[in-house]
């Protein structure tokens, strides 16, 4: 906790800097240039950091690749940073630019909202937050269960885990101001395609950065091509960037060289992904599978790569055991604290 708060307070003071450049020099190449330290200090910073699961991936996931992103369209006078009509405050800016949050005003009718049908009620949260639990107690046996199904276990949490932490946390940020946690999952297991799956429905924040940062700029570059088909390579670069993103979170979180399986998850998925976009343009809507077939092929095809490439570096890091011996660490200190404070009536 202590390398966490300071790690913290350093991303804090980086962020006020950043947002005094942005008030004393306009967008373009000299304020980037005055903003690259701030770039080197967020890549290294998770070196800085004890190896906790959870702390160091959150804050890895939020500051070297999210806030570096969305810093680098800042110093060029884009993204969610620079977008407003008016500027925005330092409270404000230091929040949007570290966690994953858009501006939305809360007067703005629900039914407007981008991603309605990704939030859900408190029922649905409340089974998620019980089959956590079941999924972790599972784990004192993993010894005795195959590994292609622990590896499904794993994927189970990771999402369960993300979808609870995001939630909780944007219940609290909704309370207290006029902002708005972007959803990270929308409904991942109703995907008819590919595209579906990736651009819509899998790690929202991380499309949503991407796409200015990436996507966009490359379907420029290759505006040569005609608008349509200048998104296939912009779509496969999109991919081979969020590969190299996430093995640099892994490479955070494992210290350990990596393999390179989790890159060749994000290529195939990424050359798979632009075929199927092809194949689309070429049939253009003349025939089309059915939805329960296409969302059974959709999600067999993620869930076989993902076992075979993505999966088993959270074996290989040892991040499931190490994240089971913080569970069991944070509840050591509830369980003194509910005992001193028992103490004291």
């Amino acid at each position: 906790m202590v390398s966490f708060f300071k790690a913290w307070g350093v991303v804090i003071l980086s962020l006020c800097y950043t947002f005094l450049i942005g008030k004393l020099l306009p967008k373009g190449i000299k304020r980037l240039i005055l903003i690259i330290p701030v770039f080197f200090i967020f890549f290294i910073l998770p070196f800085l950091m004890i190896p906790s699961v959870h702390l160091l991936g959150v804050t890895a996931f939020f500051i070297a690749w999210l806030a570096n992103f969305k810093l680098f369209l800042f110093a060029l006078g884009r993204g969610p940073l620079s977008s407003n009509p008016k500027p925005l405050s330092l409270p404000v800016f230091l929040a949007v630019s570290s966690l994953p949050i858009k501006i939305q005003l809360k007067s703005k009718p629900l039914k407007s909202r981008s991603h309605e049908g990704s939030r859900e009620g408190p029922l649905i949260y409340t089974i998620k937050a019980v089959i956590l639990v079941i999924l972790i107690k599972v784990y004192d046996y993993s010894s005795k269960l195959p590994d292609k199904v622990l590896l499904i276990l794993y994927a189970i949490h990771i999402y369960f885990t993300l979808e609870l932490i995001l939630a909780a946390m944007a219940a609290v940020v909704r309370a207290m101001s006029d902002l708005e946690l972007e959803p990270q999952f929308n409904k991942p297991y109703l995907a008819t395609s590919l595209q579906d799956f990736w651009g819509r429905r899998w790690n929202l924040m991380v499309t949503g950065i991407l796409r200015p940062t990436v996507y966009e700029p490359m379907v420029q570059l290759f505006s040569i091509l005609g608008r349509n088909w200048s998104k296939v390579p912009a779509i496969f670069g999109t991919f081979v960037v969020s590969g190299i993103m996430h093995e640099l979170i892994f490479f955070y979180m494992g210290r350990l060289r990596p393999d390179w399986k989790v890159m060749w998850f994000f290529l195939i998925n990424g050359f798979c992904t632009t075929v199927e976009i092809i194949i689309k343009k070429a049939i253009n809507g003349r025939w089309k599978l059915q939805t329960a077939v296409s969302q059974f092929l959709t999600l067999g095809f993620v869930i076989v790569t993902a076992l075979w490439l993505f999966l088993p570096e959270f074996e290989r890091c040892k991040i499931a055991d190490r994240a089971l011996e913080e569970y069991k660490s944070i509840g050591a200190v509830v369980s003194e604290i509910m005992s001193m404070t028992a103490s004291l009536f």
